[in-house]
């Protein structure tokens, strides 16, 4: 049964360019709900996106299209295999656009291809994942498809790449409209527009924004007038960025993104309310030894942590003067598996302390350990370079060499949280909004 979609296909065929927004929510309800800001804010088409319809099937489409009868809806099956029977399924529960991957053998593109000029589709070509996108470009474009998507996957924008190379090289490659994925924002829009994108999607930068329908008519307004609009959202960072990342980031936000890695066991803020951020510089001490733990201040210098292992014990091995010290010299804090003392002091110049204890007593510089060496402290292993934050929950390592992706994945968890709050406080409870229920193991 083919259906009549006249009206759909005329916007299906521009103008361009059109924003895009992924429903990338595991939920229907969830996601029309957002449709619908999306919409509002000048969203033109809407992304039934892969997550969604792995959870919801195609039944996720079918709501799509009741709630949104005038727009375009687009199946993200990503279709590897079986194009004909995928597409034709597709198209009967509404969609307007259904999308297989450039990756499949040119025997499915077809067959997708055949299928849409009959169930009265359009087929849209992922190159996600391809080494060469320009070359398979070209060769898809060949037999039929009617759109290319460059898309940068997630875990790539984690490390913080760009999509803009592929942009370019795809889009010089082909006719066809370009449609362009992966870490879109406000600030970005435009110039994948200007790198020949004519299909601008956008997914977290909506539906992670406190706004969906600000942060939509942001991007709409970006692409159209091509211009730069700056927010403070769903942006990734580099290596020169991992500070700024993780001072907006908290301690919980980093372990959720570290799939759930704990603290440092027994480590315990002393000045409540105040944050540290910076690489590690490591001590290793004997008990009640403040020798070389009081030269790592000078080691460590501005934006460092020094992070001493001193046997998890009393007596005190920092005090009033090295805070004093850390301090003048500009330390992001310290971070002391044995003890401190002088508290006050280091709470009145909001000098961020963390110890295993609190004592009055001190130590002596007897000069033992080292600077610099692989200590363990709270549990887990810690190395100069590392990355240390802290707050009020306790203090989280992020090992140097992941500290790019992970602090991206760490901003990504606490973006996560703008739409579960904003449900919650429209009304909504965090059991629902979770769905719970419906999500425990079996």
């Amino acid at each position: 049964m083919q259906r009549n979609v006249s009206s759909e296909i005329a916007t299906v065929n521009g103008p361009f360019p059109v924003l895009q927004v992924a429903l990338d929510f595991l939920e229907t309800e969830r996601a029309i709900k957002l449709g619908a800001e999306a919409v509002k804010g000048g969203a033109d088409w809407i992304e039934i996106g892969t997550p969604l319809i792995k959870s919801e099937g195609l039944e996720a489409v079918r709501t799509s299209r009741a709630a949104f009868p005038n727009h375009v809806i687009i199946a993200d099956l990503k279709t590897m295999d079986a194009g004909r029977i995928e597409v034709e399924a597709a198209a009967k529960a509404g969609a307007s656009i259904c999308v297989c991957l450039a990756a499949a053998s040119d025997a499915t593109i077809v067959q997708c291809v055949e299928a849409g000029a009959k169930y009265g589709v359009k087929i849209y070509c992922d190159t996600i994942g391809l080494h060469n996108p320009a070359e398979r470009a070209k060769e898809v474009e060949k037999l039929g498809v009617d759109f290319i998507g460059v898309h940068l996957p997630v875990d790539e924008q984690m490390q913080g790449k760009d999509p803009y190379e592929r942009l370019r090289a795809v889009a010089s490659a082909v006719s066809i409209p370009v449609a362009v994925a992966g870490g879109v924002n406000s600030e970005t829009a435009a110039s994948m527009v200007e790198a020949g994108a004519s299909i601008v999607i956008v997914g977290g930068a909506i539906h992670k924004a406190p706004d969906a329908v600000e942060a939509a008519a942001n991007i709409k307004k970006a692409i159209t007038d091509r211009m730069v609009i700056e927010t403070e959202h769903f942006k990734r960072g580099g290596e020169s960025q991992i500070r700024e990342i993780l001072m907006k980031v908290s301690a919980s936000n980093l372990s959720d993104a570290l799939h759930h890695q704990p603290g440092l066991r027994g480590i315990f803020c002393r000045t409540p309310g105040k944050r540290m951020v910076g690489p590690a510089t490591t001590v290793r001490t004997a008990p009640g030894d403040w020798n070389k733990v009081v030269q790592a201040i000078d080691v460590a210098g501005e934006g460092g942590v020094v992070v001493a292992d001193c046997g998890g014990v009393m007596p005190a091995v920092w005090g009033e003067l090295a805070t004093q010290t850390a301090k003048r010299l500009g330390l992001a804090g310290a971070v002391i598996d044995g003890a401190i003392r002088d508290t006050d002091v280091a709470t009145d110049l909001g000098f961020p302390l963390f110890s295993a204890h609190v004592c009055p007593d001190a130590g002596d510089p007897k000069g033992f350990g080292e600077i610099g060496g692989q200590i363990m402290v709270g549990g887990q292993v810690v190395r100069s370079g590392d990355w240390i934050i802290g707050d009020d929950d306790g203090v989280m390592v992020l090992p140097k060499e992941k500290a790019v992706e992970y602090a991206n994945r760490a901003l990504d968890i606490l973006e996560g949280e703008n739409r579960l709050r904003a449900e919650i406080l429209g009304g909504s409870t965090l059991s629902k909004v979770a769905n719970l229920s419906k999500w425990e193991k079996k």
